[in-house]
C-alpha cells in the first residue's frame, strides 16, 4: 500500500507534469479538439461519469471519438466501432483521446498511473479485499491497461463483447490492479509510464 509520504511524492509528480504537459501539448490538444469538432459535428470534448478514489464519482474528460448518441448505455467499445469514424479510430488507437485527462490530473481526481476509472457498475461494485483498488486515484495508464492494450481488438473478435469483458477481462483487471495497489512504488509508476509511451 502507498504510504502518506508516497501519496505526497505521487501528487507532486502529478501536479508538476500535468501542468507542464498541458502547456507543452496545448497546441496539439487544441488542434485535435478542433478536428474532432468538425469530424463529429459537435464540440470535440466530452465528459463522462466515472468512479474514482474511495468510490466517489467524478467526470472524466476525453476528446470525442464517436458521434453523439441518444440514450446510449453501451459502454463497451470495440475496434472499428460503427459509432465512430476513421479519425475517431485513429485517436483511440494512439490514445490521443486521453490527453484532456491531464486536466483531471491537475485538479486532483486522477493520477498519471493508477487503475483505470470505470463507468458505474464495475469498480463501485467491488467487495471485500478487492475494494483496496479504490484506495488509489484512478490513472491514465496502469499495468492492467498495458496488459490489455489491445482490448478493443480482443473484444471485436467476441460474439458477446460485454459478456467477455465482464467474465474474462474485468476479473483479470481486478487481479492486476490489486497487485499494483498492494505493491506500489514510484519506481513502478515510472516503469509503467515508460512502457506506456514506448
Amino acid at each position: 500500500m502507498i504510504s502518506k509520504k508516497g501519496k505526497i511524492y505521487k501528487r507532486i509528480f502529478d501536479l508538476c507534469f500535468s501542468f507542464f504537459g498541458l502547456i507543452a501539448l496545448s497546441p496539439l490538444l487544441f488542434l485535435l479538439i478542433f478536428l474532432a469538432s468538425i469530424s463529429f459535428n459537435s464540440f470535440g470534448v466530452f465528459s463522462q461519469k466515472r468512479i474514482g478514489q474511495f468510490g466517489n464519482p467524478f467526470y472524466i474528460f476525453k476528446i470525442k471519438t464517436m458521434y453523439p448518441q441518444k440514450n446510449n448505455e453501451n459502454f463497451i467499445t470495440v475496434s472499428n466501432d460503427k459509432r465512430s469514424n476513421a479519425f475517431g479510430h485513429f485517436l483511440r488507437k494512439y490514445k490521443l483521446d486521453e490527453l484532456p485527462q491531464l486536466i483531471n490530473i491537475l485538479i486532483g481526481n486522477m493520477s498519471f498511473v493508477g487503475p483505470r476509472p470505470d463507468v458505474p457498475g464495475y469498480a463501485d461494485c467491488l467487495t471485500d479485499e478487492d475494494r483496496i483498488i479504490l484506495e488509489m486515484k484512478p490513472g491514465i495508464t496502469s499495468p492492467a491497461s498495458i496488459y490489455f492494450r489491445n482490448e478493443e481488438e480482443i473484444l471485436a473478435t467476441q460474439k458477446n463483447p460485454k459478456k467477455y469483458n465482464d467474465e474474462i477481462i474485468w476479473p483479470k483487471k481486478i487481479i492486476l490492479n490489486r497487485e499494483y495497489v498492494e505493491n506500489w512504488s514510484m519506481r513502478k509508476d515510472f516503469k509503467c509510464i515508460f512502457e506506456t509511451l514506448f
